[in-house]
């Protein structure tokens, strides 16, 4: 009896411990036009509730471990993520010559990087069988050239129920797309970001002509890159701003949530 009044609290104890988190980071493949994509799949599954998927693209760095820690962070017990490969099998940029010459190719043929993206969306909607993904929240993120590229999603017609760009590019190769839009977009950049600024009045004026629901946000004295806890430099224009970086983080929980209710 004594042995048995020891042991019972024991158990109840372990029966009230919460399950440790444990991130997910698994790779995941698909091909398009004969190139292998290698990206990866990215959640907590220590909770077994199904919660929002979320492509995100990274910088023009693209799929590293950089990417892989913001997208951990991004994801905790709230979203599963699809981090992904915009460029293909072997091209991983070590530098920013190598990102740039990474990039040509999609600056340079816009149709190909919607293709490229809208193929990742389309996997997200496939791994709903192997996470723990609502299938009817879904969404798109994309910081810097991704942010670029998932407005490129919504004005593929994607029928995600947001796009978020942080710091990403906005200009576009036919405004008219636009007309296309149905997710909720919200871009948010920094106010002195002087890659964007010059893009910003067509941007603007591309939205109106939509029938989106849509948002421009700009933070003030925020220049590019301010996400991006690896852009340490204090001058020059790609900054990591910790306060602009917990308001967007902020701004995109809450228009997630807004935009998933809608449902």
């Amino acid at each position: 009896m004594r042995l048995a009044r020891l042991i019972l609290p024991l158990l109840a104890l372990f029966a009230v411990t919460p399950a440790f988190a444990k991130m997910v980071v698994k790779p995941v493949d698909w091909t398009l036009d004969g190139t292998t994509f290698k990206s990866l799949l990215i959640y907590d599954d220590a909770a077994k509730a199904k919660r929002p998927g979320l492509v995100m693209v990274p910088n023009w760095y693209g799929v590293g471990d950089t990417a892989v820690e913001k997208a951990k962070k991004i994801a905790g017990k709230d979203y599963v993520i699809l981090l992904t490969d915009m460029y293909g099998e072997g091209v991983r940029p070590k530098n920013d010559d190598e990102a740039k010459a990474a990039i040509g190719p999609l600056y340079g043929n816009r149709a190909l990087m919607r293709q490229r993206i809208d193929k990742a969306f389309e996997q997200l909607k496939v791994y709903t069988a192997n996470a723990p993904i609502d299938q009817s929240r879904l969404a798109a993120i994309g910081f810097c050239f991704g942010g670029n590229a998932v407005l490129d999603l919504a004005r593929s017609g994607s029928d995600a129920k947001a796009v978020i760009s942080f710091h990403g590019g906005l200009g576009t190769d036919d405004p008219a797309l636009a007309k296309s839009i149905k997710a909720r977009v919200l871009a948010i950049n920094g106010a002195d970001d002087t890659a964007t600024i010059p893009d910003v009045p067509k941007f603007t004026e591309e939205m109106r002509g939509s029938p989106a629901d849509w948002q421009f946000v700009e933070i003030g004295h925020a220049v590019h890159c301010f996400t991006e806890t690896e852009a340490t430099g204090k001058t020059g224009n790609c900054r990591y701003d910790a306060k602009a970086a917990a308001r967007s983080y902020a701004m995109m929980r809450s228009w997630l949530a807004e935009s998933f209710a809608k449902n």
